[in-house]
């Protein structure tokens, strides 16, 4: 079966690659003007809230690769690199409660990990809906 014919035979498709689209979109949304506030508004020190914040973003991550909304190769991207951040926060936090209060540098760095993996969400979403497009123009050809 050639291409052209793939694609009339699956009018589903378009509809799914939308639908995973706009879930993508709006599980960041709701973690942008919902979760991050209401972390940031606890009374816990700067490690506890990225580290909620990381486990939080684990948890969206790994539902978003098991329901296969986006693409597998940036998920496990994301999913490192929030992983990452959830090891040296913990790190940072085993050194506080030793009494080693220094090494900020941690922090910072796992904060830098979250943004890239919140990127990589972001670049999903955006892949997601670049190929609606590019589906969309192929069927008006």
């Amino acid at each position: 079966m050639s291409s052209p014919e793939r694609e009339r035979s699956r009018p589903w498709l378009g509809s799914r690659v939308w639908r995973t689209g706009l879930k993508l979109l709006l599980w960041l949304v709701v973690i942008g003007l919902l979760v991050v506030p209401l972390i940031r508004d606890l009374p816990l020190g700067d490690t506890t809230r990225a580290g909620i914040l990381a486990w939080v973003l684990v948890g969206i991550g790994l539902y978003w690769l098991f329901t296969d909304l986006g693409y597998r190769p940036l998920l496990l991207f994301q999913l490192f690199f929030f992983s990452a951040a959830i090891t040296l926060l913990t790190a940072k936090a085993a050194l506080v409660s030793v009494g080693v209060h220094r090494g900020p540098i941690l922090r910072r760095t796992a904060i830098w990990l979250l943004l890239l993996g919140a990127a990589c969400a972001g670049v999903n979403v955006i892949i997601m809906f670049l190929e609606l497009l590019r589906r969309g123009s192929r069927r008006e050809k």
